[in-house]
């Protein structure tokens, strides 16, 4: 059996939709499941849309998630170059195109805008518009032609297809499909401007790259009985074809730029950790045959088979992402968790000089993203505004009279401590407790309340009053002390 051989060919265009990076996904993860090989192939034929600094995106995106590529620009290779506008300069698109003219499966078309806007047109199955060539170049005589090409007018070369009988290729996914020849259109190959379109190119590179597994979205469908006609002109072998399902928003829709979460480098501004995002990218088509979603990239390439992708719609479930996230945020190790929590922590608490890493520590496991930490640890640098019903608790036998007395009466021994860490209060106050013949939560909970001004907070007391310190401590507790007395003057 051959060796397998996946590619990821995207066209630098921006920042990576979540869908590029899926294909990008499975196609590595076919590969590396059978110790096969992954190119990255950079198609840039559409000179128009690309956009600067692009192709650099895509690379730092296969790095980030642990994509290793086995050639590509950069990576060397037998199959090079892996670049299609550098292909151009080889001829190499124009040659095959040629070899098609002389076999009768393509021909010059040196049609005008203003011709080829009067065509026909119709919907596509995706529901886009467009024109059907009426096949006018094809009846050129060879002189004609030639005259042409000798004038210099400008051309495109067309594929040739037939307009009766049926088109049939399989997909591994979806099965044996057929497609009226009549659906054909005669799609371009070479445009005017020497560049190939992306359905011949991509042909022709995934035949001379040896690639055996085509992985791509299933918007190209349709175009598939256009590819395999190429390769049967070519007598050429065709490749495995795997197209992935669309990937849907929460309310069914395409998944656009437009959620604000479409793309790669989104999520990671949004406190995402590249890791859970492939995690979860992986499972939008795919599900393991355990229960267990949270799996590592080697354990993907063990347990994937894309025999298994879905051919329904996957949905992009925000919160499970979110979910997915945090599971992997609490597993990380504190020191590198800190290095990315330590900007928003400054933020929450407003540049405040207190000990960033308690609050990581409070934070770690409460969080799924880290935006989270923006809203979590404001306490800590202001104490926010409160309702004294906040100290009623049925369970800890307190109300707003009781947690009055009790702060009253600890005030002053916290005045006299001098030790602000977690274990001096803690014994502090347990020696207050013990002696005053309290119950734990009796004491603890009016306290919490006064330190952190929520209903429940990252932290106990303690904690909370070692992170801001003595004077920030004793200045909410006799806060809460002036809220709760004018309620007592008022009952």
């Amino acid at each position: 059996m051959a060796k397998i051989r996946t590619r990821f060919a995207p066209s630098p265009t921006g920042r990576m939709h979540v869908g590029n990076l899926r294909t990008a996904l499975y196609a590595y993860l076919i590969a590396k499941h059978e110790g096969g090989d992954f190119v990255l192939r950079i198609e840039d034929t559409d000179q128009a849309r690309e956009m600067e600094g692009a192709v650099d995106i895509i690379k730092r995106t296969l790095e980030l998630t642990g994509l290793k590529v086995d050639e590509g620009p950069d990576d060397g290779g037998d199959f090079g170059p892996y670049v299609q506008s550098e292909r151009v300069k080889e001829g190499i698109y124009l040659k095959y195109a040629k070899e098609l003219i002389d076999k009768g499966e393509a021909y010059y078309c040196f049609c005008t805008p203003e011709r080829l806007q009067g065509l026909k047109t119709v919907v596509d199955g995706s529901g886009k518009e467009i024109s059907i060539y009426d096949k006018h170049c094809l009846h050129l005589s060879k002189e004609e032609i030639q005259r042409n090409l000798d004038s210099g007018m400008p051309y495109c070369i067309r594929q040739n297809n037939p307009t009766t009988g049926k088109t049939v290729f399989h997909d591994d996914i979806y099965g044996d499909i057929s497609v009226d020849n009549s659906e054909l259109d005669d799609m371009i190959l070479i445009k005017s401007d020497g560049f190939p379109t992306y359905n011949f190119a991509n042909v022709v590179d995934d035949h001379l790259m040896g690639i055996t597994h085509v992985v791509r979205g299933n918007e190209y469908l349709s175009s598939s009985p256009k590819y395999n006609r190429l390769y049967e002109a070519f007598g050429w072998k065709v490749p495995e074809y795997i197209h992935c399902p669309l990937i849907t928003d929460e309310d069914h829709k395409k998944l656009s730029k437009r959620s604000g979460h479409s793309s790669f480098e989104d999520l990671l501004e949004q406190g995402f950790e590249a890791e859970a995002v492939v995690n979860f990218i992986a499972l939008l088509g795919w599900s393991p045959d355990d229960n267990n979603e949270i799996k590592s990239l080697d354990e993907l390439i063990q347990e994937f088979d894309y025999k298994k992708i879905s051919k329904s719609p996957a949905v992009f479930d925000f919160q499970k992402l979110k979910w997915m996230n945090g599971e992997y945020i609490h597993k990380m190790d504190f020191e590198a968790f800190f290095v990315k929590a330590e900007s928003y922590i400054k933020e929450a608490v407003g540049g405040k000089a207190m000990d960033y890493r308690k609050i990581a520590a409070s934070m770690q496991g409460r969080i799924e993203i880290y935006p989270d930490i923006l809203d979590l640890a404001a306490f800590f640098g202001t104490l926010p505004e409160y309702d004294t019903a906040l100290y009623r608790h049925k369970k800890m036998k307190t109300d707003e009279a009781s947690s009055l007395k009790v702060l009253r009466e600890i005030l002053p021994v916290l005045e006299e401590t001098d030790d602000y860490s977690n274990d001096g209060l803690y014994s502090a106050i347990k020696a207050f407790i013990e002696k005053m013949g309290y119950k734990n939560g009796y004491c603890l909970w009016p306290l919490r309340t006064a330190v952190s001004g929520l209903p429940a907070s990252p932290g106990g007391a303690t904690e909370i009053m070692e992170i801001i310190g003595k004077e920030e401590s004793l200045s909410r507790i006799r806060k809460g002390i002036e809220k709760l007395s004018e309620i007592d003057l008022m009952s």
